[in-house]
Parts: structure tokens; sequence; C-alpha cells
């Protein structure tokens, strides 16, 4: 078995003297200890030789893998598994390589500063991030814990939930969480003024008002305007069989692609997607909680972002692109193929009979301005697993 070599200690804002006895064990016997400018001083009794924290995160790795096996402690802040650089190192590093030391974490000292059940409650990161990805989680009632850094990030969020109609939500701005220099700024979004300390835990407790953007599940088809968006009953249908999974990547090409893959990342926490679409569409996605989305301008690029999606979705694809994106798929990967006119239907009827899938015929029926009901046209879905 591999002895571990590299020990990542979590520290809180109690310092050194917060940490527990065998991760001070640790550090004392290190030959190596890594980390930011942020972290205190080493006391004398520590000889190791301290390097500081590159950047970017590769250059850290390949720091870290120079020191293989001289006994390595990597300071970190807090919980080194949760919003931290525990799992990017795991993808870099062996885990029987890797000893975590966490400490405790933002979200849990918050949590009890609000007397919030942590379980009840959606954490997030918007550290270095668009603070747009809170966008999602908007909801009347419900509690967020965002960690961020940057004194402008409370103000920004509190204009998005303003724009929203969350106008009278709650916020409160925690620092220096478990340390002697503890802050907290409470306030209404609709009015919020506060200045703030540059790294802090953002609380927010949603409230709605009347005409609140509500939206659960599809986007609004107002909402995609500009998209081409197929019918909200339908893109529903395309995501029950794309299957929209926290971390899943999808790539959405062709006629209506940026409407579904919108709806992809708005449906499962940290789901990623590469599509096509018009030059507003990032605008278009960030204003419904989707900023980290990918325009791009065909399956080649899209391959570059993901080379191995978990999901494909097609508007009315031709035999080539088909072939191409079924070559991508994993096993058990998921294609849905979209049909609006006679021409591209009878295209999926004829790839059904060749590789099996299911095909499905979707109308929608809509008041009609004189009464009784107008009919949208017919929509064909074939679906397939891999």
């Amino acid at each position: 078995m591999t002895t571990p070599w590299l020990d990542v200690i979590g520290i809180g804002e109690a310092g050194l003297e917060g940490l527990s006895a065998e991760a001070r064990a640790k550090l004392r016997a290190a030959k190596v200890v890594m980390g930011g400018e942020r972290f205190p001083e080493l006391p004398p009794e520590i000889s190791a030789r301290r390097l500081p924290w590159p950047s970017p995160f590769a250059a850290m790795v390949a720091a870290i893998r120079a020191e293989r096996g001289r006994r390595l402690v990597l300071l970190v802040t807090g919980d080194p598994l949760w919003y931290s650089v525990g799992a990017r190192l795991l993808r870099a590093i062996p885990g029987e390589e890797i000893r975590f030391h966490p400490q405790l974490s933002a979200f849990q000292f918050a949590a009890a500063r609000m007397r919030w059940s942590l379980a009840d409650v959606e954490t997030l990161s918007i550290h270095r991030r668009p603070a747009e990805t809170a966008i999602r989680y908007f909801a009347p009632g419900a509690r967020l814990l965002l960690l961020a850094e940057g004194a402008e990030t409370p103000p920004t969020v509190a204009r998005l939930l303003t724009e929203r109609g969350y106008g009278p939500s709650r916020l409160t701005v925690l620092g220096a969480l478990g340390g002697a220099a503890e802050t907290r700024i409470d306030g209404i979004a609709e009015s919020w003024s506060a200045p703030c300390p540059d790294f802090l835990t953002l609380a927010v407790e949603c409230r709605a008002e009347d005409g609140a953007t509500l939206e659960a599940g599809a986007s609004s088809d107002a909402a995609l305007a500009g998209l081409a968006p197929a019918p909200a009953p339908a893109r529903a249908a395309a995501l029950a069989a794309l299957w929209p999974r926290r971390g899943a990547a999808l790539w959405a090409i062709g006629p209506g692609a940026g409407a579904i893959a919108i709806d992809w990342m708005r449906a499962a926490r940290d789901a990623e997607a590469a599509t096509t679409g018009p030059d507003d569409l990032p605008e278009i996605a960030a204003r419904l909680g989707a900023p980290r989305l990918r325009r791009v301008g065909s399956v080649t690029a899209a391959r570059e972002a993901f080379p191995r999606p978990a999901a494909v979705f097609l508007g009315a694809p031709d035999d080539a692109t088909l072939e191409d994106c079924l070559r991508a798929l994993p096993p058990q990967g998921r294609l849905l193929a979209e049909a609006r006119d006679a021409a591209a239907a009878r295209r999926l009827v004829a790839m059904q009979a060749r590789r099996g899938g299911a095909l499905e015929r979707i109308t929608t029926s809509r008041p009609a301005p004189g009464g009784g009901w107008a009919e949208t046209p017919a929509i064909v879905h074939w679906r397939l697993i891999r």
C-alpha cells in the first residue's frame, strides 16, 4: 500500500492554534510547506522549507509533484474537499498518496451563526465564478450560503435578487468566521448599501414579491425569445429523455439547441453544456442562471470543450452529424434528436429504423384568440440510449 506523502491541512481563522493534534504533528514533521500569503507564519520549531502557492493551478500541481516523497504539507482554507482544492488535486495525484485534515468550513460556521440546518440549505461558491450562478437557486423561502471573494459580491447578488422580484430577501454578510475579528452585516436586497469585507460568506433568505420570477424545469418561452425554442412541453420531454444530472456535460447542436442547453444547465447542479446558437446566447444564458454555458460553432468545437458528453441534443441532424455524435457518447450516453418539419421527421424515422430507440410525435394546443384551441406544429423526437 502506498504511504501518503502529501498532507493537505485545512486552516481556519484560529490559525495554527485551531489545528488537530494529528495535523500539528504532520506540520512539524514536514520537509516542505506550501501555502498562500493569507496563511500564518510558521513557528520557529517548524524547520520545513516554505514555498509560495503557485498560479495557475497547473503550476501548483507541477510544484507539488516535484516534491513527491519529501513529506509535503499543503495549507488550504477550511475543508479541503468542500469548495477547495481537494477535488482538483485528486484528479491530478493518486488518492492513496494524499491525506486530508479538514477544518470546520465557512458553511458550517455560517449555518451555525444563522441557526439554519445545513442539510436544508443550498451551498455554493461564486468565488471566481459569475454571480449569476446563484440565480437558478432563487425561490420563495430558499436559503442560500454563498462563498465569495470581493466586496462587490453582496451588492451584485442584491441587484440580481431585486431584478427578479426578490427585493425583500434578507442578506447577511459574515466575515472572518470563527476568528476573534468575526463580523456580521445584515440588510435587505432592495436597499443594500453596506460596505463589505473582501473575503466573506453571504447568507440569503429568499423572499418573493408578487410577480417574482418563478420558474421550475423548462424556462418560459418568453425568457428564451430569440433562440427559436420548441414549446415548453416539448423541451420538458427532451430534458426528461436527456437526463440532466450533477456535473454532466451536454452537446447541443442545431435548431433549438441553445434553449435546451440553458434548460439542461438549470436542471442539475454543476451541469455543463456546449451549444450552437446566436451571438447573444451567452447573455440570455447568464440572465437565466447559466453563465458558464459555452457557445460553440460546430461539433468539433463541442468536442474540444467536452470530449465525452453524457448526452447529445441534435436539431434536424444529418447522417454525418449523427454518426459523429454517437461516436462521442459513452456507454449509456443519451441522444435526443428533434425534427420540426416533414423532411427532418422523415430522416429521424429512417435513423430510428437503422439504430433503434423510440420515436414520439408531440403537439401542443393553446387557447385561440377567438375561442377554441390552436395547435402548434408537431415536433418529432427520436431518443436513443447508446
